[in-house]
């Protein structure tokens, strides 16, 4: 439940503000913890369409986190307490989400729960990867250095994914705009033109009956082809949430021809990067690769990941994990069992992300680099390929009537 509170702070300040609790007692016993003086407080009576209740507006970005962690390091530095810490980097966070969660963790600090117990009760915002990374910080007693740590590597990942994701935008919006062409010249263009051509009376060419047979479908048929298409959408999202839906789904990604290349590589990259993160942070290795295997966000790379625990815990190394499965190339195979060898696996990994993140970095371009000139090509052969068809027996009956 939502109240509306006034309070005055240890500096005589009034502020004014909002906090959800179950009840006015619990609301109100939260804002005395952090140093308030309560004045007066209220249930909430109207929620507004923006206030942050919707899903979509409370959702919290990966580069509030970020921003977040650095925060968090640089004041653990000055030696601030973790209440203290959290109030702060609640009070000043500007994502309604995180603020709460932060507020949140922050009196379950002061209730005793030590900080990753605190981040393990909102796993909307902090995931098993970062709770456990707060957990070794906590029995390292550097909590400096995990923030920091977590805040690179989160850093590196955003830029990793938002690569992928916006070499994905240019393809989607050409494909997008070439059927919005074709179909409104198809319903549109195509028909008006056809009328001059059979009133003509003269002999049609096999290529124009055929644009002029797909004109008339998506005239007559096109609202149920639409139909048809929103149904099989619906259906298709449907099977891709279940189990075996995403991993056909997660299969079909890394096996797209150009795609699914790119596809591998941030796999690869994210699961080195969260290896070496992880193992270098003191997270025991069994428990490194069950982490891995809840974000790495691919359901082949999950399955192996666990399979690859499982093997670990076995007594194999994570080289002889790693041998059986394909999907790992023998290249990455050999130089962790060089670096079990020698005693330096986090450095093997982190040499590794820094290759495949650049390796993904370069497909993307390469990949852009081809599709760019391959659409453009095929939308203007699309759309000269339908002029075509229809102009050329226009001429036609102009030069026989002149």
């Amino acid at each position: 439940m939502l109240f509306n509170y006034k309070v005055v702070d240890k500096e005589g300040k009034e502020k004014r503000g909002q906090i959800e609790a179950v009840n006015i007692d619990l609301a109100t016993s939260n804002l005395q913890r952090r140093g308030y003086i309560v004045t007066s407080i209220t249930p909430s009576s109207k929620k507004g369409f923006f206030d942050g209740e919707l899903p979509f507006f409370s959702k919290v970005k990966t580069k509030d986190i970020v921003l977040m962690s650095k925060q968090a390091a640089t004041l653990f530095e000055a030696q601030v307490s973790a209440v203290k810490i959290f109030e702060l980097l609640g009070d000043n966070s500007e994502s309604k989400g995180l603020k709460k969660s932060l507020l949140q963790v922050a009196d379950d600090i002061r209730g005793g729960t030590s900080i990753s117990g605190a981040m393990a009760k909102q796993p909307d915002v902090f995931s098993h990867f970062y709770v456990n990374m707060i957990r070794a910080g906590e029995e390292s007693g550097n909590l400096t250095q995990t923030f920091q740590f977590l805040a690179d590597y989160l850093e590196r990942n955003y830029n990793l994914t938002s690569k992928t994701k916006n070499a994905l935008v240019y393809p989607a919006f050409i494909i997008f705009t070439f059927i919005s062409v074709m179909v409104l010249m198809l319903t549109k263009v195509i028909p008006q033109m056809a009328k001059i051509i059979i009133e003509s009376g003269q002999e049609i060419p096999f290529y124009t009956k055929i644009v002029l047979a797909i004109s008339n479908f998506f005239v007559h048929y096109g609202i149920f082809l639409g139909v048809f298409l929103v149904i099989a959408m619906f259906f298709i999202i449907k099977m891709v949430h279940t189990d075996s839906g995403r991993e056909k789904f997660d299969q079909l990604k890394i096996l797209l021809p150009g795609f699914g290349n790119l596809y591998r590589k941030t796999y690869l990259a994210r699961i080195a990067d969260n290896l070496n993160t992880m193992l270098n942070s003191g997270i025991p290795v069994v428990r490194t690769l069950e982490i891995a295997a809840d974000v790495v966000g691919n359901k082949i790379f999950e399955k192996l990941l666990i399979e690859a625990s499982e093997d670990v815990k076995g007594g194999k190394t994570i080289s002889q994990a790693f041998e059986k499965h394909e999907e790992i190339p023998q290249i990455m195979v050999q130089m962790i069992k060089v670096g079990e060898e020698t005693g330096s696996v986090g450095k093997i990994l982190r040499t590794l992300a820094v290759f495949y993140n650049k390796e993904v970095i370069g497909a993307v371009d390469t990949l852009i680099g081809m599709i760019e000139p391959a659409m453009i090509v095929l939308l203007g052969i699309g759309v000269g390929g339908l002029l075509m068809s229809v102009m050329v027996p226009i001429y036609q009956v102009a030069g026989s009537v002149g």
